[in-house]
This record gives C-alpha cells, sequence and structure tokens, in this order.
C-alpha cells in the first residue's frame, strides 16, 4: 500500500487526484490532507479517507476544523507550521498542488523527508527550480509533472534520446480571450477572465490562462525540468486544448500527446508512476473533430508569453521575481486596482527596476528566493500604487 498527502486537497487538483484514489482504495492510504478555507470539504475528504494529519493555512480556521473533526482519530494542524507538519510526514508520494509561492516550502519539505513529489504548483520550479531538482537528487526521489504540458512532454520523450531532442511544442489555448483582439481586452473584468472555453480550474490559474501568464510559468517549468535551451521550446496557440505537448526530433519526426482536457490524466501517471491506469476518461475522437488548429501567438496581445522567455534569458532569480510581481499583480487585477493588461506593465517594470539594481543575478539559493519574492512584491505594489 502506497501512502499518500495531498497539499492543496480542497483544490481541483487536489479533489481529482482523491478521486482518483477513491477509485483503487487497496493500494492507497492517505495520510495528510492540507487545505485553506474551504474546512468543511477537508474535514469531509479527511473522514471519508481517514487521514492520519490534516491542516489548514488558516490559523482562525483551526477551531472549526478540530469541532468538525471531533470524535475521529485525526491530528489538526493550522497555519503554515501546521502545514509545513504534514508535508513532513512519512509518505510514499506527495501531490504539491497549493496555488502560487506558498507551495515552494512545503513542496521542498516533502523532498526533504524522502517523499517523491507530484508538482502541479508549477510556481516552486518557476521560483526555485535548481533547489528542488537538488533535494530530489540529493534525497533519490522523484519529481513528477502533474501539469497537463508538462505530463504530456515526459511521456512523449519517453524512450528518446536527449541528443536527438531539436525543440519541444507546448501548446496554449488562448484562454477567455481568444478570438479578442488587444483593443477588445480595455477594460474586461476579473470575471469575464474567470470563464474559460475549455478547461474547469481554480479563479487565479483560470485568468492567467487567458493573459498567457500561466503559459509563461509552464515554458520556465519547461527549462527546467527537462534542462531545455530557449531555441528548444515553442508556444503555440491550440484552441481544442486536446494536443498538450508536441517533441520535435533531429530527423523531422514529431511525437505528439492527444487527449481530452482532464487533469486527471496527467495526475493517474504521476500517481502511478509512469504506468497506465484505466480511467472514466472518454478518449479523442479525431474524427468527430475533423480539425485541429495551431497559431503562433501574438506577442502584442501576450506580452506576459514575452515576459516569460525574458526571464529564461536572465536566469538567475529572475524567476522568482518574476512569479512574485505577477501574483501581485494579479492580486490586484482581482481587486479592481489594476486593469487586465496593467498586469504584465506592472510585471515588466518590476523585473526592470529589479534588473536594474543587480538583484536577479544572486545563484537561486533559498534564502535569496525568499528574499526576492518579498522585493518583488513591495516593488509592484508601489508601482500599483502610482497608477
Amino acid at each position: 500500500m502506497k501512502n499518500i498527502s495531498i497539499l492543496g486537497a480542497t483544490g481541483s487538483i487536489g479533489q481529482n487526484t482523491l478521486d482518483l484514489i477513491s477509485r483503487d482504495r487497496q493500494k492507497f492510504k492517505v495520510v495528510g490532507l492540507t487545505g485553506a478555507s474551504n474546512i468543511e470539504l477537508l474535514a469531509e475528504s479527511a473522514i471519508k479517507f481517514k487521514a492520519d494529519v490534516v491542516a489548514t493555512a488558516n490559523d482562525s480556521k483551526f477551531h472549526d476544523l478540530k469541532e468538525m473533526l471531533s470524535g475521529h482519530q485525526i491530528e489538526v494542524c493550522a497555519g503554515k507550521n501546521g502545514v509545513l507538519e504534514v508535508a513532513s510526514r512519512q509518505a510514499d508520494w506527495v501531490m504539491s498542488s497549493i496555488v502560487g509561492s506558498a507551495g515552494l516550502l512545503p513542496g521542498l519539505k516533502a523532498l526533504e523527508v524522502g517523499s517523491n513529489l507530484a508538482l502541479a504548483n508549477k510556481e516552486s520550479m518557476v521560483a526555485a527550480g535548481p533547489i528542488m531538482k537538488r533535494m530530489a537528487k540529493a534525497k533519490g526521489v522523484k519529481l513528477m509533472p502533474v501539469d497537463s504540458e508538462h505530463s504530456a512532454i515526459s511521456q512523449v520523450i519517453r524512450g528518446e534520446e536527449r541528443s536527438s531532442l531539436s525543440k519541444i511544442i507546448i501548446t496554449a489555448s488562448g484562454g477567455a480571450f481568444r478570438d479578442l483582439t488587444k483593443a477588445d481586452l480595455i477594460g474586461v473584468t476579473p470575471d469575464q477572465a474567470s470563464m474559460h472555453p475549455n478547461w474547469t480550474m481554480g479563479q487565479r490559474i483560470t485568468i492567467d490562462s487567458a493573459s498567457l501568464f500561466n503559459k509563461a510559468l509552464e515554458v520556465i517549468e519547461a527549462k527546467e525540468l527537462f534542462d531545455l535551451s530557449i531555441s528548444e521550446i515553442e508556444v503555440l496557440i491550440h484552441p481544442q486544448s486536446l494536443v498538450h505537448a508536441i517533441a520535435c526530433f533531429c530527423d523531422g519526426g514529431m511525437k505528439a500527446h492527444i487527449g481530452p482536457p482532464d487533469m486527471r490524466h496527467a495526475i493517474a501517471y504521476a500517481l502511478y508512476e509512469e504506468k497506465r491506469f484505466n480511467l472514466p476518461v472518454d478518449e479523442v475522437n479525431l474524427s468527430e473533430i475533423g480539425t485541429l488548429d495551431f497559431e503562433k501567438p501574438d506577442l502584442s496581445k501576450y506580452p506576459a508569453l514575452r515576459l516569460g522567455f525574458d526571464v529564461l534569458q536572465q536566469g538567475g532569480l529572475a524567476g522568482a521575481a518574476f512569479n512574485a510581481a505577477k501574483e501581485e499583480a494579479l492580486d490586484n487585477f482581482l481587486d479592481y486596482k489594476l486593469s487586465f493588461l496593467g498586469m504584465a506593465d506592472i510585471v515588466r517594470a518590476t523585473m526592470e527596476e529589479l534588473t536594474s539594481k543587480n538583484l536577479l543575478s544572486s545563484e537561486v539559493e533559498l534564502e535569496a528566493v525568499i528574499e526576492i519574492d518579498l522585493q518583488a512584491r513591495s516593488v509592484a505594489k508601489t508601482f500599483v500604487e502610482k497608477i
């Protein structure tokens, strides 16, 4: 039996992971679960799967969660330390699906105690990829991608010689505004940006998809996970969201991963450690679809994607700063303090400010990542206040 913990159990990735576990209960034991403010769902999941320990990241929810779990032999923790406590429990496999930079330290802690880490938290690799890889190597454990694109990359390059790979194509749906012009994007609201045409995801990642900030993060993550250079990464808009990645080889051949827009495929591939599992997911009927469309992204409409490639060029702490500034910009967009197009402007200005002070060229060490995260948020906030 494999011991499992899920960091971010109340989100869509966490709930899909529990759905898969529920279909094969004899193979899995749930050790720990974490969530934030949705303690009703967290408690329900903990009871259903007989977890040993749960944590809410929200300190104020501790007593309510403890009361909900009264009478059950389940340990209850709260706050950042509570989440780290769950991450530190011995488990064979940990799902890292906490949203944003908050997922970095818990994921790193899981690696430190010797757990294989399924990584749905792309921000960890964006901000601290070298640290994550060093820890995994030192502990002899696996880093397994759960983003649909990165899971697809791992599948299409499996068994191939690295020297034969010429590039990887990562696809993007184009998000909620893919059929709009740049001029149409003036004045769009968070509610409009929160409606994805193909995927069912949380609000923040859905908005990131509409701006292509999410794809910028994925470009950086792909570089870190698969040791790719800038010239080996291409992004194409693919409205159908059926082709998730394409590997291109030196002989002109290409291998594509095709599947429905259902995260359970990528989760199961990581859960069963690159073995196939019979999923309740319909295969793609190509004869009904008929046509698959691809086009180059308009970087004037999607400036966030250009910024992602700039981060690859810059290296050092640029990824950590980029992610922090992006999170600050998104917070302000959600609060109606910043326009949709203004998010990229704030991130660009923040990166330029930090670069001008030579603050991004340091080695990627944990203390430096945490410090530049704080500085980037502060600088971004200052720029927003000037608007």
